[in-house]
């Protein structure tokens, strides 16, 4: 189920990595969390210690998003997240001088906080749960936080929208008019949710686990642009090096050859594993300039058929082999997982019936003649 709420994503990750609550993700993750926002750098544990009991007290997780969070403050969260005493993560605040402060204003109007400034001189250790905001959900990342919100500001958010767009319509720097019209789409843009269920917790990691992978295929796709799947893209970039390899000569002629022999591999693997023979296929595929529809067992433009890949992610995955490939070049050698032992066969059903016939030369010898 999809569902749009409003909500803000920005890029900035948690301030240590020891506020993980996934490992094998690396995300941390909580839901209707407290937000503390404010502009001040924290460095001391003490600032927080009156509102870090509130928090508590309530059995909420808490998210701080403050211009930095470092030292004994920084040091002081870790351990008490670490030994289960508070659910709390810690965040830097997005963009920077004045443009922070305006950032921070809008996620605390999305999320009903007081933003906690020195301009106001408000003090860190008067903050009551009162200043504090919630969000439903927030994810945090290495490199981005995701908020969404509960969705009861929705006015004060219209009415911020509406005072960002008027200062855009009064601007004539074309900066501030970028910053300005991102600044509205963040606030009125929203974020999705997607809400998976399952009847098993096996099950339903593995459909999350596929969504994640699902989302950031599209997210490498909007980057980069999308190309024919099915490795054909692979295959014709081998043919494009027909140039280079005629003006070369020795090793490095080897060498381009090594690379288009490579290009074609995922397509030849993709035809073995559908039942074909993966040379005739990529032969087939260079000589037609269509692609093979693994599928159908039919040549077609795999871009219209909806077959594709991000273009990100192929290039990706060619420049890690060669990467991969130069490393075992100049190292001469490669560590791999060390081959097991097959494992034994069952014992099969001839030696069981062998025995049996043993039984019967048994009975044979039982005097059965001698009953003749």
């Amino acid at each position: 189920e999809l569902e749009i709420t409003e909500g803000m994503a920005f890029d900035r990750g948690y301030s240590s990595p020891y506020f993980v609550t996934d490992a094998e993700r690396q995300v941390c993750e909580y839901d209707n969390a407290l937000l503390l926002v404010t502009d001040r750098k924290i460095s001391a544990i003490a600032d927080l210690v009156p509102v870090l009991e509130a928090v508590s007290r309530s059995g909420s997780p808490l998210l701080i998003l403050a211009e930095e969070v470092v030292g004994e403050a920084l040091a002081t969260l870790v351990v008490n997240k670490n030994r289960g005493v508070l659910q709390v993560a810690a965040v830097r605040a997005p963009s920077f001088g004045e443009r922070r402060k305006a950032s921070l204003q809008d996620i605390a109007i999305l999320t009903g906080a007081t933003l906690i400034s020195e301009d106001r001189a408000m003090a860190l250790d008067k903050v009551t749960l009162d200043d504090l905001g919630r969000v439903r959900r927030v994810t945090i990342t290495k490199d981005s936080t995701t908020l969404v919100a509960s969705g009861d500001h929705q006015q004060a958010v219209s009415e911020r929208v509406a005072a960002i767009k008027r200062e855009l319509e009064g601007t004539d720097s074309d900066y501030d008019r970028e910053k300005l019209s991102e600044r509205i789409a963040k606030l009125a843009g929203g974020v999705a949710v997607i809400k998976v269920g399952a009847p098993t917790e096996t099950e339903l990691r593995n459909r999350k686990l596929r969504i994640e992978d699902a989302l950031n295929a599209t997210r490498a796709a909007v980057e980069e642009g999308i190309v024919a799947g099915g490795g054909t893209t692979l295959v014709q970039l081998a043919s494009s090096l027909d140039g280079l390899k005629a003006i070369l000569k020795g090793d490095e002629r080897t060498g381009v050859e090594i690379v288009q022999r490579s290009l074609a591999a995922p397509l030849m693997q993709i035809a073995h594993n559908a039942g074909y023979d993966g040379t005739v296929i990529a032969s087939e595929v260079v000589q037609r300039n269509l692609g093979f529809n693994a599928a159908t067992g039919t040549y077609e433009d795999l871009l219209a058929a909806g077959i594709i890949d991000a273009a990100k992610v192929v290039r990706l995955g060619l420049q890690d082999a060669v990467s991969i490939a130069a490393m075992l070049l100049t190292t001469e050698a490669v560590i791999a997982d060390k081959p097991e032992p097959a494992a034994p066969a069952a014992p099969g059903g001839d030696g069981g019936m062998g025995g049996m016939g043993g039984m019967m030369g048994g009975m044979g010898g039982m005097g059965m003649p001698g009953m003749m």
